[in-house]
């Protein structure tokens, strides 16, 4: 009999296990909003030590439009809320021909309730190929309200 131990619980993917696309060099990027010290770069960008926020509450849409297609494989995505209770849902698509059409890669909803859950890590194993776009749309609160949407971290490999 052949076995082998699996590991249960979440294990976090090193940085250094993909090799991340450099966003500013390859691709443009859209943004519904953006508050004043929170620039979407602090997202795009490996070890900013700050995040995109959006400038105004509701929905809010993050748009990368590549120069060339592109292969992916990997996509990370870190959302962190340490104040404010709510409940969040995003949408993450990838289109072939410049945002004309959308394919979703994943619809997700989850709650944020402090001090247990701040933080909610997404890591998506794909087989992308010819990606000219892909686009996050976030609703901060599902319920409505003066939220603003925020996002840690989008990395593609």
């Amino acid at each position: 009999m052949r076995k082998r131990i699996i590991t249960q619980g979440i294990q976090e993917t090193s940085e250094t296990a993909f090799n991340w696309l450099n966003l500013e060099e390859i691709a443009e990027v859209e943004i519904s909003s953006e508050q004043e010290g929170f620039p979407i770069e602090a997202a795009l960008i490996a070890d900013s030590g700050s995040c995109w926020q959006a400038a105004d509450s509701g929905e809010q849409t993050i748009r990368l439009l590549f120069d060339q297609p592109q292969s992916i494989r990997v996509i990370r995505l870190l959302f962190q809320e340490q104040h404010q209770e709510r409940t969040q849902e995003f949408v993450l698509r990838w289109s072939p021909d410049q945002g004309d059409n959308f394919h979703d890669i994943s619809r997700q909803q989850y709650n944020f309730s402090s001090p247990d859950s701040t933080r909610q890590l997404e890591i998506y194993h794909v087989d992308l190929d010819g990606v000219t776009a892909l686009e996050l749309c976030i609703i901060p609160n599902i319920s409505g309200g003066d939220t603003r949407a925020s996002l840690t971290e989008w990395r593609i490999a």
